[in-house]
């Protein structure tokens, strides 16, 4: 793919998920998650002005820029993608915001301490989640803040992997057991509230915006890449609609032992 051909695949899908969400929620994520649903995990989180933020797998920025924009905050920012750390920082600059962003690949964590980690619709992709929530636990001081959103449910059977697309990166886990990975690691869930409704009215909603720049960008990645991004939604909206998977956004606190 050209330089050329891939500002126009970017600017289609950033356009396509502009028309999926509601007014105002969408930041520039790429994800299922709303601007307000952000905020609100955020707040629930204790972000605010001097406390310090450290943003997993942040992307290109959009989630962590508008909670620093919207609640103020000391922001570290951390992906293992070059191209989404560096457009990051470039929305941040043009914001005239003071966050900061570094390419990492985690685990491990970067070092320091922080107030409140941060771990947006990534989660999901961890096959060894204790490993990672160890390192976060690690990174908190007591009565630190883990937020983040997960999508919850049985692992996969072989059948389920065959069909999704980018399987290698679908780690389901139930819920109870998350929460006993939580205690195990020192974390203690402090707040949580399901997501499914909402996000299944985003997933659908995608499907439909994505399926109209189709046409434009088949010519741009082929068409087993747009196969594959209308695949992968159908399929979350058909798991979520079934309860095969649930979504929720929780806040853990670190206790101390």
């Amino acid at each position: 793919m050209t330089v050329d051909d891939h500002d126009l695949v970017d600017a289609a899908l950033s356009h396509a998920r502009g028309r999926a969400f509601a007014p105002g929620e969408y930041v520039g994520q790429q994800s299922f998650v709303t601007a307000g649903e952000v905020l609100s995990l955020a707040r629930r989180a204790g972000v605010a002005p001097g406390v310090r933020v450290l943003d997993l797998c942040c992307g290109v920025g959009g989630p962590g820029l508008h909670v620093t924009e919207v609640l103020g905050c000391d922001y570290l920012g951390v992906d293992a993608s070059a191209d989404a750390v560096d457009r990051a920082r470039h929305r941040a600059s043009a914001a005239g915001l003071a966050a900061r962003f570094e390419v990492a690949q985690v685990p491990p964590l970067p070092p320091g301490r922080f107030d409140v980690v941060l771990l947006l619709e990534t989660l999901l992709a961890f096959a060894d989640k204790p490993a990672l929530l160890g390192q976060v636990c690690a990174a908190l001081p007591v009565g630190g803040r883990f937020a983040f959103t997960v999508e919850e449910g049985h692992p996969l059977t072989a059948s389920e992997r065959a069909v999704m697309p980018g399987s290698d990166t679908v780690w389901l886990t139930p819920l109870e057991t998350l929460v006993a990975d939580l205690e195990d690691s020192g974390l203690r869930v402090a707040w949580c509230t399901e997501l499914t409704a909402s996000h299944l009215t985003t997933v659908d909603a995608l499907v439909g915006a994505y399926a109209a720049v189709a046409p434009a960008l088949v010519p741009a990645t082929g068409q087993g890449t747009v196969t594959g991004i209308l695949t992968a939604h159908r399929t979350w909206g058909r798991w979520l609609r079934e309860g095969r998977v649930r979504k929720f956004a929780v806040v853990a606190e670190k206790v101390s032992r």
